[in-house]
């Protein structure tokens, strides 16, 4: 909106009046509108004028400013559109169509239906980055037909923008514009082909893996000297006799319904999933593994892929958990050239709990508030050197976070030793047990 001067003089006295103006679409081009008189703005700098063309056309929007003390004068202006809205009137300049206005038509948008509305906006930007990043052109070289790129464009797009399980996509692809950019009619899509098309994805997966990488690098320049390593697990419900990989195994998602069967292992078959990500968190390589497997025996055969899927960097930093950390994993990470930062196990951590009574020897460690959150709090974390010995260096830390979350652990378990204890006691003083041996 803006705001419009005119005058009209009238037995030789001239009249200065202010129309509030819109632009408004027309099949002849745009158009201007008339949303309302607002009287002789004349005292006021012209500047002012836009000031309040903008703040009448954000109230119009429900768009005021929270922080702003409210204006009387565009409260006021709103009320008098709003009316004449209400009213049908049209606006001063609308009474007397000007040459050209015939070809507008009046629409009432609430009687207006529509039908097979598709989503757009998410898809196109997928879509464009798809494009950006010559996925199309990896899978061709990769050995894929058009058919496999056309839904594996379309698996990708779901698990960007809404992901979801094979069998839910058919509906949720057909809800979106995506068949519309690529040109694709995908009425008659069905579950069963996104499930063949992700086993004819498995076999090629190293190759496409290594090419996505290698173009990420080069589009957003990518730090290449530290590599994040860590596992997870995903189980099955039935008993997928065909997977040779599914095993029971340590479940990491310690749901506490599943069945549990001798030797604390979970009850549903598992698979467990290893991925490297780069400083900036883009993934590097990734391996499934047997269900059964531990941590610390991953790590070397997710070295090899790695070497294998990316040109690693030599002296590059390797950071993995306490649970691959170790003394093979960390004489194998030295073998191949890198560096690696690792946590120790508890029972080495133990070795040095007096240093951690007292603060001598400990400095803050300064980080950077992300600039997406100015307010975000950063928790406190302190280092000091204990020790090296000319190849490794030991690093204590001390951080408001893990202190936060050890104090929770014990707390927990303190509730549940009381709980146990109080039921004991009742035990007891019923009645009910005797025995000082059971006690016990």
């Amino acid at each position: 909106m803006y705001v419009r001067k005119t005058q009209k003089t009238v037995k030789g006295k001239t009249y200065t009046n202010h129309l509030l103006v819109k632009s408004v679409a027309t099949a002849k081009g745009p158009r201007q509108r008339t949303v309302c008189s607002l009287g002789d703005l004349s005292p006021r700098p012209a500047s002012e004028w836009l000031k309040l063309a903008h703040k009448v056309e954000q109230a119009l929007v429900g768009q005021g400013d929270l922080l702003e003390v409210p204006d009387g004068e565009v409260e006021g202006i709103v009320a008098k559109v709003r009316a004449r809205e209400a009213a049908h009137e049209p606006a001063a300049d609308e009474r007397t169509a000007t040459k050209g206005d015939e070809d507008l038509v009046a629409i009432h948008t609430d009687r207006v239906d529509k039908e097979d509305e598709r989503a757009a906006g998410p898809v196109h930007v997928g879509w464009e980055f798809w494009k950006r990043l010559g996925v199309d052109g990896i899978l061709c070289e990769a050995g894929l037909d058009a058919k496999t790129r056309l839904l594996t464009l379309a698996m990708v797009m779901n698990r960007l923008i809404a992901p979801a399980a094979e069998y839910a996509m058919p509906d949720w692809i057909r809800s979106t514009a995506l068949g519309d950019l690529v040109g694709e009619d995908f009425s008659a899509l069905g579950n069963q082909a996104l499930y063949r098309n992700m086993d004819r994805l498995h076999d090629k997966r190293g190759g496409i893996e290594a090419a996505l990488v290698a173009r990420e690098r080069d589009l957003f320049d990518l730090d290449t000297t530290v590599y994040l390593y860590d596992l997870t697990s995903t189980y099955f419900e039935g008993d997928v006799p065909l997977n040779r990989k599914a095993k029971r195994g340590y479940s990491r998602d310690k749901r506490p319904d599943l069945p549990r069967r001798a030797g604390g292992t979970a009850g549903c078959k598992q698979l467990v999933v290893g991925l490297v990500v780069n400083r900036e968190g883009f993934p590097l390589a990734h391996e499934v593994f047997d269900g059964n497997a531990r941590d610390s025996t991953t790590v070397g055969r997710m070295l090899d892929i790695l070497t294998a899927r990316v040109a690693v960097t030599p002296g590059a930093t390797v950071v993995v958990d306490r649970g691959m950390a170790t003394k093979k994993n960390r004489e194998e990470i030295r073998a191949r050239g890198l560096h690696y930062i690792v946590a120790l196990r508890q029972s080495e951590r133990d070795r040095h709990l007096r240093e951690f009574e007292t603060s001598e020897g400990f400095e803050p460690v300064h980080r950077e508030v992300s600039p997406n959150n100015p307010y975000q709090k950063k928790p406190r974390v302190e280092v000091k050197t204990a020790c090296g010995n000319g190849e490794t260096t030991l690093v204590l830390c001390r951080s408001e976070g893990r202190g936060a979350k050890d104090r929770a652990i014990r707390e927990k378990h303190e509730a549940r030793l009381l709980a146990d204890v109080a039921k004991l006691q009742a035990a007891v003083a019923n009645g009910r047990l005797r025995s000082v041996a059971k006690i016990h």
